[in-house]
């Protein structure tokens, strides 16, 4: 059976997601509908919705019309096993001492690595992505300079594969927050399959405001692979849960934002130690001096 998608973009978090509530009345009804901001710097979200028949078209148009939305692009897509085409076409990462796979890649593993297992179909963080990578070579580099963290935070987490390799190396409880709560279910889920309950504490809060991580303030380690957006907004919050001394790696950042999100950590007292681009994007680590 053919699958159809119908894509929208339009300005503005609120406008989207009504837009995304809408879309599930429409008949006949989509078997999923997806908000996602645009990582492009552009400020636009992208709207959309799966459909096992032909989406209504004239339904579709009243909808963008009243949100101020572009028009919707429908398209047939092929039949295809999805998990199966991922997994070909996503091989294991090595990033450091850690090396990320998938069940189906277990016979890969080496003996001398920290392995880290996330399904490719799970949620965003698999390691393939320029943000994530950085990520895990930035906490490599810290753990090869001495640094141990005791107290770590992964902000906004996903498959929870930054806190899972802190948790790994370290040993000591890791935090780690989504503020959706789908993604701390497959955080969890994560967690359990790499045998680190109890070791990763996955928590549903919007930055730093849950009882959770209240307590375990002042972190040593911050990591937050988000957006620039949230990651400005977030700044004068982290500086309060950093303690001095602490570090902070920051993704989520395209090339050409890196030296505003840098200023922006810089006034709230916590500044550049390093960064590093992959592709498009740039890992940042900031350090809370003393």
């Amino acid at each position: 059976m053919p699958t159809y998608t119908a894509l929208t973009t339009l300005a503005g978090r609120d406008a989207a997601y009504t837009l995304g509530d809408a879309m599930e009345t429409l008949n006949p009804e989509p078997t999923g509908v997806g908000v996602f901001e645009m990582e492009d710097g552009s400020g636009l979200w992208e709207v959309g919705g799966y459909f096992e028949d032909v989406p209504d078209d004239t339904a579709l148009a009243v909808l963008a019309a009243a949100m101020g939305a572009k028009p919707f692009i429908v398209s047939e897509l092929p039949e295809t096993d999805w998990v199966a085409h991922v997994r070909r076409e996503l091989a294991p990462v090595e990033a450091g001492r850690f090396f990320v796979y998938g069940s189906h890649d277990a016979d890969k593993v080496p003996d001398a690595c920290e392995p880290l297992l996330i399904e490719a179909a799970m949620a965003f963080g698999t390691g393939h992505h320029g943000t994530t990578l950085g990520c895990l070579r930035a906490l490599d580099r810290l753990a090869l300079g001495g640094f141990v963290g005791r107290r770590v935070v992964d902000i906004g987490c996903g498959t929870a594969v930054l806190a899972m390799a802190a948790a790994r190396i370290w040993g000591d409880p890791v935090l780690a927050s989504d503020i959706d709560e789908v993604a701390v279910d497959v955080a969890q889920a994560n967690v359990t399959a790499n045998g680190l309950e109890g070791k990763v504490i996955c928590v549903e809060a919007a930055g730093f405001d849950h009882p959770a991580l209240a307590a375990g303030a002042p972190f040593d380690l911050v990591f937050a692979n988000i957006l620039k957006g949230p990651l400005v907004a977030l700044a004068p919050d982290m500086a309060r849960a950093m303690q001095e001394g602490g570090f902070a790696i920051l993704s989520g950042i395209l090339n050409e934002q890196a030296d505003e999100v840098i200023g922006v950590y810089a006034q709230n007292g916590i500044n550049l130690h390093h960064r590093e681009s992959i592709g498009d994007w740039t890992t940042i680590t900031l350090l809370k001096k003393t």
